[in-house]
């Protein structure tokens, strides 16, 4: 039996204050998703982007993201978590304040981008810093768990604030929401927050940099393109090329004393599955949350305040599910508990697909809510599958990866589905003939462009569009459904092993993460 000079430190009050300055960055984050899909009819209002550039102000913020987690992760080890933090911070803070005065469209863009990269230096930092802190396994898991819910909290906050504001202020207001968080990030992080850095990390490869954007644009260009206007020459060549970097990226770290990303954990078949259910799952739902919270606004006419309490249901029963999720794995296996919850997003997405344009705001947000809390157990226990299934000298890699797997899937639904549901609606809508070209290639340009037409035509054109978007709505929830049963399945059958982050077997297996979070990329 140990002894308790054996026993982990307990965390005390500055620890768990701690905790809550490194909640923020969680919280930012995910507020500015929700506020950000709420923007999009009066982005397109105000600055008139095309298809192709609503998208990139979408999603390239989540391809920089998930390209440079990795990278942003390993310069830490070199010159300390804490501080990589509050650089990205301020980072943060200043592009957020760029990104609300935007002019055009280019601008928004650049101003997206920026956020990204910015953001790629707060998410890996703050589950090391975590890692650190708490090195009793119980009071880890209890902190991790605090963690992600704070992910659900601001999606809850987000369409409310960002309703709120975009009902009272102009569109670029709800970027300085971030302003504020990165202030007291800035001012409390100092205080509360110790420093790690590894002394013996590697040398930062920037040729693995590169080659890893280098693969992952490309490849998203790709998908993007074939997506809206099916195969040609240019996309076609551009995810040929992005895959062969891809290659040439994995074979460069093999040969690597340091590699970005370690591929032999691949080997695991657990970590495998749990990676590539959390990236199908963030797929579904960035290309989900794009479509409903438009669809509140333009087919249901909402407002963005309402369509932003319309959003509430869905946003609770992700925090419920979050929460409950821990207690149910401490009985069944997680990958039950996991699989179980996919089941319950599936009927969500079912419910998706079955809506209509005239009738369907009730039914929209019913299967938008089911869709999002069968999502909450693999949020809340995605990471510890994940990390727990690697080896404990190899966990910081396994933390990077998911991360990275999270918000890059979250960017290709945008782009893939997005793009799927743009081309539904082009291929579905009826544009008159008086519609100068390229105004009805969205629904919000459709409504605009219908105010200079006769009230007969402008009617028919208005009702048109809306059912083409349902059309495209439809078509990204059956997918969503498919993905979540085909993830249920592969859940339940390959992952194996017994409840992760309670008990003491699995404590005693988790206690080498804190040990090598200084590590964790």
């Amino acid at each position: 039996m140990s002894s308790i000079a054996d026993s982990p430190r307990q965390a005390g009050p500055r620890e768990w204050l701690g905790l809550a300055v490194l909640a923020l960055p969680t919280l930012l984050l995910s507020i500015d998703v929700s506020v950000l899909h709420l923007a999009v009819p009066h982005i397109s209002e105000a600055l008139d982007p095309s298809a192709t550039q609503m998208l990139w102000i979408i999603d390239v913020y989540g391809f920089l993201i998930a390209g440079f987690l990795v990278t942003m992760g390993t310069l830490g080890d070199r010159i300390g978590r804490r501080k990589l933090l509050l650089i990205g911070a301020a980072a943060f803070g200043v592009a957020s304040v760029v990104a609300s005065y935007a002019t055009d469209p280019a601008m928004l863009i650049a101003a997206r981008a920026a956020l990204g990269i910015a953001g790629a230096t707060l998410m890996p930092s703050t589950l090391a810093l975590i890692s650190n802190m708490f090195p009793d396994p119980r009071q880890r898991g209890m902190a991790i768990a605090i963690w992600v819910t704070m992910f659900s909290v601001g999606v809850a906050l987000g369409p409310v604030v960002g309703g709120a504001m975009l009902e009272y202020f102009w569109w670029g207001s709800v970027f300085l929401l971030g302003v504020p968080i990165m202030a007291l990030l800035l001012v409390a992080g100092p205080l509360l927050l110790p420093e790690y850095r590894d002394e013996d990390a590697g040398r930062l490869d920037l040729a693995s940099v590169a080659l890893s954007l280098a693969a992952i644009l490309p490849v998203i260009y790709g998908l993007k393109e074939i997506a809206k206007d099916g195969v040609s020459a240019v996309p076609g060549l551009a995810l040929v090329v992005g895959l062969v970097v891809a290659v040439v990226f994995v074979r460069r770290q093999r040969t690597l004393a340091s590699p970005l990303l370690d591929f032999r954990l691949f080997a695991n078949p657990t970590f495998r599955t749990a990676l590539v259910t959390l990236l199908l799952s963030m797929l579904v739902a960035g290309g989900t949350y794009l479509f409903v919270t438009q669809y509140l606004q333009l087919v249901g006419g909402l407002s963005p305040m309402k369509a932003g309490l319309y959003l509430l249901p869905a946003a609770f029963a992700l925090i419920v599910t979050s929460v409950l999720s821990p207690v149910a794995a401490s009985r069944f296996r997680p990958a039950y508990v996991v699989a179980a919850g996919l089941v319950v997003s599936a009927v969500g997405h079912g419910m998706l697909a079955l809506a209509d344009s005239s009738s369907g705001v009730a039914q929209v947000v019913t299967g938008f809510a089911f869709a999002y809390a069968g999502g909450g157990p693999l949020v809340a226990l995605g990471t510890d599958i994940v990390v727990g299934s690697a080896p404990p000298e190899q966990a910081g890699s396994a933390s990077a990866l998911s991360e990275t797997s999270t918000e890059l899937g979250m960017a290709l639904g945008v782009a893939t589905l997005g793009s799927v549901g743009t081309a539904v609606y082009r291929g579905e809508v009826d544009v008159p003939a008086r519609v100068p070209d390229g105004a009805g290639d969205t629904l919000a340009g459709a409504l605009e462009a219908a105010k200079n037409l006769p009230a007969d035509l402008s009617a028919a054109f208005v009702d048109s569009g809306r059912a083409a978007f349902t059309e495209g709505m439809n078509v990204i929830g059956g997918i969503g459904a498919l993905l979540a049963l085909g993830s249920a399945v592969l859940v339940a059958v390959v992952i194996k092993s017994p409840p992760t982050g309670v008990g003491e077997e699995s404590a005693a297996g988790a206690e080498p993460v804190a040990e090598t979070a200084e590590r964790a990329s």
